[in-house]
């Protein structure tokens, strides 16, 4: 029998969060570094990236103020957190706006920062993980989307649109990089109670931050290509999208 002391000790995981402020992202930030992972916060406040450090521990949880609309500075900070992190192994995009808007409302201001939260943030992050972890053929890469994506709802026609560029932009990165030993998830929860819910019209089986952490977790550790969360939200997703449009347009959500 082999010595536990004489067993060599596991390397510690290093993990980003973008959107790790509060919500589904700080969630993530504690989960990880309870499973002993060395996890790099990022998000625009600085106050509660603090409270989040203090609340987990100094030597887990690294925090980096950060608007992720600042695209010229991700290729800098993003190097400056490996080479603090001392590497990489996993990058989560958790980054997201959803202002209210009104059935007959075209705000193009609000539009815009939904596009640049929630999609082209996530570009500047995930490509630089991407070209990192294309080189060293292994890694895995986390981009949380929405339900919303599926279909192009009358709701909130660019909060739809910028989940559904952010899917097919992670399938293209999965497409590209799962040749070179790299894993890209999307996940697509529904009703998470998070500061984004307060816009939305209807609710139902909402979770909690935790539990949607928990599952997301969960997908990335059996390194799942797509996970809904909670998964009964698959089952939505499939009648929505084999509805007619005809049908689809009629819908008041």
């Amino acid at each position: 029998m082999t010595s536990s002391v004489n067993r060599p000790l596991e390397p510690q995981q290093r993990a980003i969060i973008v959107g790790a402020s509060s919500g589904l992202g700080a969630a993530l930030v504690r989960r990880l570094a309870a499973q002993g992972y060395r996890v790099a916060a990022v998000a625009r406040r600085e106050a509660e990236l603090a409270a989040l450090r203090e609340s987990v521990g100094r030597g887990l949880v690294c925090p980096y103020v950060h608007d992720v609309t600042e695209y010229e500075q991700v290729p800098l900070l993003f190097d400056q957190i490996v080479r603090d992190l001392g590497g990489l192994d996993l990058i989560i995009y958790v980054a997201a706006v959803q202002p209210p808007v009104a059935p007959t409302e075209y705000d193009f201001a609000k539009d815009r920062a939904m596009l640049e939260t929630n999609l082209l943030g996530a570009v500047a992050w995930l490509n630089q993980a991407a070209t990192r972890f294309e080189r060293s053929r292994r890694g895995h890469i986390v981009g949380i989307s929405s339900i919303a994506g599926e279909r192009g709802r009358v709701g909130s026609p660019v909060y739809n649109t910028s989940k559904a560029g952010l899917n097919t932009y992670l399938e293209a990165l999965r497409n590209r990089l799962s040749r070179h030993g790299v894993t890209v998830t999307t996940i697509k929860p529904g009703f998470i109670d998070t500061e984004l819910l307060k816009n939305a019209p209807k609710t139902f089986w909402v979770i909690s931050p935790d539990t949607a952490a928990a599952q997301t977790l969960d997908a990335i550790a059996h390194r799942r290509q797509v996970a809904f969360v909670p998964p009964r939200w698959q089952f939505v997703g499939l009648v929505v999208r084999a509805m007619p449009s005809a049908i689809f347009r009629r819908l008041n959500f």
